[in-house]
């Protein structure tokens, strides 16, 4: 099929939309704690939906045709990266260890948030000044056994007055912006920005009245960026014949990145359509057609083998489900300044929408009939 011309730039995401995105990036959800933010994202999706659901570890569901037998998910992850308070010393500072992915680099002079049930203690990731480095020493590098938080207590007793215990999870506080009328900027982008964005494709399918012969599932899952575990549970729970996942993966073309083992990838050229033992082969296909008949840019990555995303929880769970993956390109990821293309975003819900209208009921993805 001949490749249309890129269309003009189409902007789906609206003002309320935008406050949405604003409001649900800022609020914190750390991994096994996304409560909160899975009710900010249910109350947007209500409309939009037949009914919901939230299992027991808070993965949240959107449901249109509930009652239909062939049954697609679309599908991203809400929790965020964070820490957890591992010790008090008894001079009062916090040592701390990862939940998830945490970059122990970029911590030093970051100002967190600790959440406790007396509320949000405020403290900082402290680091000797660099006059206090200077000799002949080598110097330390933030480590895992180096870094540490100062809430402004000198005793351990002060810090559990507070209501600081071990266990206690820590977010760092930075918050969303647009910078240059061009990039979403935030931290948790990874991956709440997919979240956002499965929730627009519902949002786009209500206001245009489609009916889909099928079951959708909109699922926003917990616990990614631990081992792909919110995607297990309700992958079992559901029982899909098809899902579409749609996750953040690198923007290469900034530095330090080697384009020949992370591939070509860059924010504002399009989705990323990805190759992996996980994604099914007649589905990428469609979602390859769906773009090139609606001239929406696209790049491609390929994934080895694993894509490291719920994709492969989905994929490999029940007797197989025909699974296949969307990404947003992101720059910094990891890290509390992550960026993504507003026309990115744009296109992958026009992506994901325009690949919905291209399932039929009962569809066989099978390679061998």
């Amino acid at each position: 099929m001949a490749k249309k011309k890129a269309q003009e730039k189409q902007e789906i995401v609206t003002k309320k939309s935008l406050q949405f995105l604003e409001a649900y990036i800022n609020n914190p959800s750390p991994t096994g704690f996304e409560y909160k933010g899975q009710k900010l994202w249910l109350d947007y999706i209500k409309p939009y939906v037949d009914e919901y659901y939230v299992d027991n570890y808070g993965t949240a569901v959107g449901v249109i045709n509930p009652k239909a037998e062939y049954k697609v998910v679309i599908e991203a992850h809400a929790d965020e990266i964070s820490w957890f308070v591992n010790y008090i010393t008894n001079d009062g500072l916090i040592y701390v260890i990862r939940n998830g992915g945490s970059d122990h680099q970029i911590a030093p002079s970051k100002r967190v948030n600790i959440h406790t049930d007396k509320g949000i203690v405020k403290a900082v990731f402290g680091w000797p000044a660099i006059h206090t480095r200077h000799g002949g020493e080598k110097e330390e590098t933030p480590q895992l056994k180096n870094i540490f938080l100062d809430c402004g207590c000198t005793s351990k007793e002060e810090v559990e007055a507070l209501g600081i215990h071990v266990g206690c999870v820590i977010t760092y506080e930075d918050e969303f912006m647009v910078l240059n009328d061009r990039y979403y900027l935030g931290r948790a982008l990874d991956n709440r920005a997919g979240g956002f964005m499965i929730a627009e494709v519902a949002r786009l399918l209500k206001e245009n009245k489609i009916k889909l012969p099928f079951g959708l599932y909109i699922v926003n899952a917990v616990q990614e960026e631990i081992g792909l575990r919110g995607a297990e549970m309700i992958a079992h729970r559901i029982k899909p014949n098809v899902a579409i996942v749609t996750d953040v993966t690198h923007d290469t073309t900034t530095p330090m990145i080697n384009k020949i083992t992370q591939g070509d990838l860059a924010c504002g050229k399009g989705p990323v359509i990805s190759y992996a033992p996980a994604v099914h082969n007649n589905l990428n296909k469609l979602l390859v057609e769906a773009a090139e008949r609606n001239g929406i840019p696209f790049q491609r990555q390929a994934s080895s083998r694993s894509t490291g995303t719920d994709t492969d929880a989905f994929a490999y769970s029940n007797d197989g489900v025909v699974s296949a993956l969307i990404s947003l390109p992101l720059r910094y990821m990891h890290t509390t300044v992550e960026m993504i293309h507003k026309d990115d975003v744009d296109n992958v819900i026009r992506l994901i929408y325009e690949s919905l209208l291209n399932i039929q009921d009962g569809q066989d993805f099978r390679y061998i009939k």
